[in-house]
């Protein structure tokens, strides 16, 4: 399982930016959405392994999906 951050490192980052207000509940929606992120990464690989008919989800799985959802992640 992953680890959390800590949540003054993660306010420490988001302060950087000037342009960002950081509110009281600012760390925790990070937390969420990278815990979103995560999820559908994780359902497009096992998508794209099922497609390769492969029973387990490997590295070239994640990779040929990362790009395509980081792209839609951004956008």
């Amino acid at each position: 399982m992953l680890k959390r951050v800590p949540k003054t490192t993660l306010k420490s980052l988001m302060k950087k930016k000037a342009h960002i207000c950081v509110g009281t509940a600012a760390d925790a929606m990070v937390e969420l959405n990278v815990l979103l992120f995560l999820h559908s990464l994780a359902e497009e690989a096992r998508t794209k392994a099922f497609e390769d008919k492969s029973a387990t989800i490997k590295a070239h799985h994640v990779k040929a999906v990362s790009k395509k959802l980081l792209k839609r992640a951004r956008g």
